[in-house]
């Protein structure tokens, strides 16, 4: 059976683990995350370097294995708890509840509150102060609306190796 309350527990645990993880990443260089700022504001600065492409490989890859990891092991463990009485629709509805959590965090508490409303100059990329784009939230409205299909999309395939194992 579905248990809402650890789907939202893990949901919560995705949603700390993956914004520590973007933030720290941010501080450190906000040029490996240009591909997702609002166009106006990667149109200002070149583009990624090398150097940056190769470090944005080497933080991409891990973010999106904790994106995969945790609704995938909070699934394989509601499946285990429920046994063979757990069924595809509660499989799916607990992965994509996991990753929509983080999907949801995401949009409002990173992108709208962080980025678009406080816009910390860590966030800011050099030459790109007081640009439009990092006031713009339908662009990361947009965005929510592309991570809840990957999130509908990460639901179903999780959904379907869980009952496998």
């Amino acid at each position: 059976m579905l248990n809402i309350g650890r789907t939202a527990l893990d949901g919560a645990i995705l949603s700390v683990m993956a914004s520590l993880f973007l933030v720290a990443v941010l501080r450190f260089n906000p040029r490996l995350f240009l591909q997702d700022y609002p166009e106006d504001i990667q149109k200002q600065v070149p583009p990624k370097t090398d150097k940056e492409k190769r470090q944005s490989l080497v933080v991409g890859i891990p973010f999106l294995i904790l994106l995969v990891a945790v609704p995938f092991i909070s699934t394989l463990a509601l499946k285990r708890q429920g046994g063979e009485g757990v069924s595809f629709l509660q499989l799916f509805l607990n992965a994509f509840g996991v990753v929509f959590i983080f999907n949801l965090v995401d949009l409002l508490l990173l992108d709208w509150l962080m980025f678009c409303s406080i816009t910390p100059k860590f966030v800011v990329i050099p030459g790109t102060e007081g640009m439009a784009g990092y006031k713009d939230y339908f662009f990361h409205f947009r965005a929510f609306i592309i991570g809840t299909m990957l999130s509908i999309g990460a639901g179903m395939v999780i959904a379907g190796i869980v009952p496998l194992l």
